[in-house]
């Protein structure tokens, strides 16, 4: 008895202790309770509201497509277009939150066997090798907080998302984390990764699509089909494997689902594009304000130009010399931009940085404000040497064809035609007429500038000559047509202003006669494609710069080469490479195009005009000769004439309008009148028609 007595004197401290343990331990929870609370509501409080946690506070995603939808670029985080809950699909949340958080629909923000399990895996191999964070953990994380693993943090991210689990619902909760968790390719929610990987809206997504950018989530950098597709497609089937674990699909839609079926988004193009966007992308802080939503930029830029564009360039530029092309279609349009051979090893702009002397393409401008000032493609001129103060142009090949047409010295690019006719109407003239159509770089006034001694910029070539193409209605370059954000508001759209007119019709019908009528028998016949084709050709001293611009089925092109450096490149000549290039881009470029004829009738104004029974007629004198290219070579002897005096039987065809007609297809001659006299015009002569070379001759050099 006594000893039962003592046993329980001995119990008695013992459990009044272990009492006093339990009820600190009580009040310590208690306690700690109350401060977690506390803290949560702290936090809750803190937190921003849902409106603003769905703004994308990483920057702005732009996405830059082609004039047919096709991405060229993105740019920036891509943040792609926000989805509500109610549009996201079911697959997509299955998937994600069976390989995430198999439990999400029933904690509170943290799962204690979740973080049981990954306790127990890092006491097991030494090292934390599996996450026990919840979907709204991650989302914590992924907004308020870094990657560091420490506890810490870990305790903070713990607190947020009990937060967060106090303050939104599981759905809100589930749409921000699908739209704000990193997917890799720097897709951020799901609409920018099925766009980046799939290239269609997350909205479209099947079970295999979900399955592969939930499993995105673990390694993005690992387990991107952009980075290693198999590796994508072997991690969408562990996530199928999962869903079917969870009851989310049946084995049957597990066994038939095929991630390796996939379709994955073709990788953009990042080569000469990117000269095109480089150009483009700038020009947004004009056109739009919004500096923080994702934005769809649709551009003029046609994908399959560009890549013939591009085969052209670096198919045909000289060894050692750099090329660029621009096409502008006849709204304004660029097409094609390329701006070298290599945008990766060299990123400069040849078609819109590059200033270089265009040398005798110049002369359109020489020609237009001769046509201005009342010359007519028929009229008749002297090519011969000349002598204005102390310049004394040559042509090349020093050969001379003494009194020819006016269309017949543009054709075949008469240096001395074209001094004269600058002298003769003024330099300051012809430098007008070229800013008038847009040549932005400086103009000098000597008179060697009309042979091309300004530099000027490939752009802006091109634009004078596309609206001489519109008929002389002025052409603004553009490359952005709309601007769009993912949700479908229209920022910004591009509208044609065709009210601006530069010359007045005749004149342009004028030039474009003189442009066709080089490229079909004149220094631009390289650049013929089978349907009717104007330009020119441009070829600076010493070979150092070689161009081509012309139009055809209402698209304009201009291409340049040269060295960057300005050094001479062996048998560089518009007519050559320059022209090449143009035509085998323009064969594709056109292909599809009606085929268009050019209006080149002259209606003359009544002040132009003169009587029919003043039209000058007689025997014409000796001509000059041509090959069987239509390129001059010497002086020849006089033709035979019968008694009214027209051609003898059996004698060569004579290089006269009438000859021109018949290579251009046109139906009957021209019966263009003869201008009136006006200040300063050349004397007016008999017409002295030309003869082509019955035999062949060896072919001299382009006359540029």
């Amino acid at each position: 008895m006594a000893r039962g007595k003592k046993r329980s004197k001995q119990s008695g401290p013992v459990r009044k202790w272990f009492f006093r343990l339990v009820k600190t331990a009580l009040v310590v929870g208690l306690l700690g309770f109350v401060a977690l609370v506390v803290a949560v509501m702290v936090v809750r409080s803190s937190l921003p509201g849902y409106e603003d946690l769905k703004s994308s506070p990483n920057g702005q995603m732009i996405r830059v497509l082609d004039t047919n939808g096709r991405e060229l670029i993105s740019m920036g985080p891509s943040y792609g277009q926000w989805l509500d809950y109610s549009d996201i699909p079911q697959v997509m949340i299955d998937a994600m939150v069976a390989v995430e958080d198999r439990r999400f629909e029933s904690h509170l923000g943290i799962d204690p066997i979740g973080i049981i399990r990954s306790v127990k895996v890092r006491l097991d191999r030494g090292h934390w090798a599996q996450g026990g964070s919840t979907i709204t953990q991650q989302l914590a994380r992924n907004i308020f907080l870094s990657n560091t693993r420490t506890f810490a943090r870990k305790g903070r991210e713990m607190l947020i998302a009990l937060a967060m689990e106090g303050k939104f619902s599981k759905q809100q909760i589930l749409e921000l984390y699908l739209n704000k968790v990193y997917y890799g390719g720097g897709a951020y929610g799901i609409d920018a990764a099925s766009r980046r990987f799939f290239a269609h809206s997350a909205t479209e997504l099947n079970l295999a699509e979900a399955a592969i950018i939930a499993g995105l989530v673990k390694a993005p950098s690992r387990y991107s089909p952009t980075a290693d597709a198999q590796a994508a497609i072997d991690r969408a089937s562990v996530v199928l494997s999962v869903m079917h674990d969870a009851g989310a699909i049946t084995a049957a839609q597990a066994a038939e689902t095929k991630p390796k079926a996939v379709k994955l988004a073709p990788e953009p193009r990042h080569n000469s594009v990117r000269y095109f966007t480089d150009w483009a992308l700038p020009q947004l802080d004009l056109l739009i304000d919004e500096t923080v939503e994702p934005i769809e930029v649709w551009t003029t830029l046609d994908l399959n130009m560009q890549r013939a564009a591009t085969n052209a360039i670096q198919s045909r530029v000289p060894a050692g010399a750099q090329g660029a092309l621009v096409a502008i279609d006849r709204d304004g349009a660029i097409r094609a931009m390329v701006g070298g051979t290599d945008y990766v090893t060299s990123n400069y702009n040849r078609a819109t940085q590059a200033v270089r002397q265009p040398g005798s393409a110049w002369k359109v401008f020489v020609y237009m404000a001769a046509l201005e000032a009342g010359y007519t493609p028929n009229d008749m001129v002297t090519d011969q040497p000349i002598q204005i103060g102390n310049w004394s142009p040559r042509n090349s090949g020093g050969r001379y064809a003494g009194d020819i047409t006016l269309r017949t010295a543009f054709a075949y690019s008469k240096n001395t035609v074209a001094a004269a006719l600058g002298n003769d109407i003024g330099t300051s003239t012809v430098a007008n007429m070229a800013r008038r159509f847009g040549i932005t770089t400086k103009i000098d006034t000597n008179p060697s500038m009309v042979l091309g001694t300004s530099d000027v910029r490939l752009l802006d070539m091109t634009r004078a000559f596309a609206s001489i193409n519109a008929k002389g209605v002025a052409i603004t370059p553009y490359a952005i047509t709309k601007v769009s954000t993912m949700k479908g508001n229209v920022l910004y759209q591009n509208k044609f202003d065709g009210s601006r007119v530069l010359i007045d019709p005749w004149v342009a019908a004028g030039i474009t006669d003189l442009m066709q009528t080089a490229v079909n028998v004149g220094t631009g016949k390289a650049a013929q494609i089978g349907r009717p084709v104007a330009g020119k050709t441009g070829t600076t001293s010493s070979n150092k710069d070689g161009w081509f611009l012309g139009f055809s089925s209402g698209l304009t092109t201009g291409v340049w080469m040269g060295r960057d450096d300005a050094k001479p490149v062996r048998g560089l000549q518009g007519g050559r490479a320059p022209a090449s290039a143009f035509a085998a881009f323009m064969k594709t470029a056109v292909a599809n195009r009606k085929i268009e004829k050019f209006d080149t009738e002259l209606v003359l104004p009544d002040w132009q005009l003169e009587p029919d029974e003043e039209d000058l007629f007689g025997a014409p004198e000796d001509g000059i000769y041509v090959d069987e290219n239509g390129m001059p070579i010497e002086t020849g002897q006089g033709l035979e004439y019968d008694m009214e005096g027209g051609q003898a039987p059996g004698d060569p065809p004579q290089l006269d309008q009438e000859w021109i007609d018949s290579v251009l297809g046109r139906s009957e001659p021209s019966e263009q009148k003869k201008p009136a006299d006006q200040p300063n015009r050349p004397a007016e002569q008999p017409p002295a028609p030309v003869s082509i070379l019955p035999k062949p001759a060896p072919k001299p050099a382009t006359q540029e």
